[in-house]
């Protein structure tokens, strides 16, 4: 670095990174450097309660020198031209495909996931990295005449702080970190304490592809994210995860008027109208409730089935979960892992206990064995509870998936409707007329017909009412780590 902040170095971009240990010492990435901490906690494998990692938790002084650092690096890295920002982040994502077995394997251990969804996450990061990377947003012309010209042009915001979950803790990381480097931002994430793991080894792998200071990760707890958020060196929060955090994320952010991107909860709603095929739909419905273990924002979480077809669709639903095999992610065989961590597995036990207290019916499941050595909960159906139980206003982030009935157009779209939340929704049926009428009904940000959990950098996503504010990917989520100015200039000689 030259003390005008130009980075000199030239980074091979086409081999494998440094030579990292993976399954070793975790550290921090400050202004290009590793560094440790005095304080460490502990990171847990939850198949098996064992402690896999002990990781520095930063301090105040280690977050003032990140923020130092990248607000040092912004304005070299605001000027490097954009063909020189997106060839880095796409070399970013062909590191990360190097290392992708490494990565897989780390994030099986730290999250629990199984290796389909340990492959899906590393390589869709991977796919997302080099997507952004080709995206733009070039001046746009509003005027231009012999006498006039106004353009509007995205100059960057300036430091990004990431503050990512525990349920993808990779790609939804590289949600932020692609578009704030494509922009010209500089950018310091924290991950989860549960899942810092892959987070950390990718900023150790990367940093010789950039200047120093503009790309930091700091592992921490609560106390660190309530500092980012408040940092006045910190331009924008971009925040994922639960509804309650993201008013407090909101809150201390308005102290500088940071801008902020939060993607929050969701009580997402499936509607299966009368026409399906139940055998047919039965996976699909499935996978879209408990994909991830049903750890996913995203997941549907009320399913309203038509009386026509409910008990069939019911026992198709049962017979397609009882063959689903839920253990140890590291296991071949698993289909779905455990809950990530013991808070939230003592979250989903309050609503199996709940349902239980009020007598509901279990079609599936309902019985959690708590003397198993990880925090592993049984796919659970609640057949038909009451529209206003828990399991149907709140949001479980866990394995129990209530099934409702519905006969009525009107009333359904209603009933799926009241909820603070507005994030995704489903509707299937072979009346494709009215699969989409009903779609264009439903209060959220993504509506899926006949399809589920389909996702694309070009897709703008985010959530309406509670659950959310502003979006990720697509151009619009690209626009989201940037200003709008505009430019006018009076080109007349005799206007001065």
């Amino acid at each position: 670095m030259t003390a005008n902040g130009n980075d000199t170095r030239e980074a091979d971009m086409s081999d494998g990174g440094p030579s990292i240990q993976f399954d070793g010492d975790y550290v921090l990435t400050i202004n290009g450097k590793p560094e440790r901490s005095v304080t460490t906690s502990a990171v847990v494998n939850p198949a098996t309660g064992e402690i896999i990692a002990e990781v520095p938790v930063a301090g105040p002084e280690q977050l003032d020198e990140a923020v130092e650092a990248a607000r040092a690096a912004f304005p070299s890295w605001a000027a490097t031209p954009l063909p020189r920002r997106q060839a880095i982040v796409s070399a970013i994502g062909d590191r990360l495909e190097a290392h992708a077995g490494e990565f897989m394997t780390l994030l099986t251990r730290e999250q629990g996931k199984p290796g389909s969804g340990a492959t899906w996450e590393v390589l869709g990061s991977v796919a997302w990295l080099r997507a952004i990377a080709a995206q733009s947003l070039p001046e746009e012309v509003i005027e231009d005449t012999a006498d006039r010209r106004v353009i509007t042009r995205y100059p960057p915001l300036g430091v990004v702080g990431g503050i990512t979950p525990w349920n993808f803790p990779i790609l939804l990381a590289v949600w932020k970190i692609a578009p704030a480097l494509v922009a010209g931002n500089c950018v310091i994430v924290k991950p989860s304490p549960f899942t810092p793991l892959c987070t950390l080894k990718l900023a150790e792998l990367v940093q010789d592809l950039l200047p120093p200071g503009v790309f930091s990760v700091l592992s921490g707890d609560d106390d660190l994210g309530k500092q980012l958020t408040a940092h006045p060196g910190i331009d924008k929060i971009a925040f994922t995860g639960n509804t309650e955090t993201g008013k407090h994320v909101m809150r201390s952010a308005a102290g500088n008027l940071k801008r902020i991107t939060l993607e929050l909860g969701g009580n997402d709603p499936a509607i299966v109208l009368p026409d399906v095929d139940p055998a047919k739909i039965a996976p699909q419905l499935f996978w879209a409730a408990f994909q991830n273990n049903a750890q996913f924002c995203n997941a549907a979480k009320r399913l309203y089935i038509h009386a026509d077809v409910y008990e069939q669709v019911r026992d198709a639903l049962v017979d397609y979960a009882r063959t689903i095999t839920v253990g140890d992610g590291a296991d071949p065989g698993t289909d779905l892992g455990p809950i990530q961590n013991r808070p939230q597995f003592e979250k989903v036990k309050e609503y199996f206990d709940d349902c239980a207290r009020n007598g509901y019916t279990f079609a599936l499941g309902g019985q959690i064995d708590e003397s198993a050595r990880g925090w592993f909960v049984p796919v659970t159906l609640v057949d038909d509870p009451p529209e206003d139980s828990r399991l149907m206003r709140e949001e479980p982030f866990g394995p129990i998936l209530p099934l409702v009935r519905w006969s009525d157009e009107a009333d359904v779209i209603a009933r799926a409707n009241d909820t603070a939340f507005g994030l995704g929704a489903s509707v299937w049926g072979k009346d494709l007329e009215a699969v989409e009428r009903i779609g264009r009904q439903i209060e959220a940000g993504t509506v899926w017909l006949n399809e589920v959990h389909q996702y694309s950098p070009a897709q703008a996503f985010g959530g309406h009412k509670q659950s959310g504010i502003g979006c990720e990917n697509s151009l619009h989520g690209l626009m989201e780590y940037t200003n709008w100015q505009t430019v006018t200039l009076n080109k007349r000689p005799d206007a001065v």
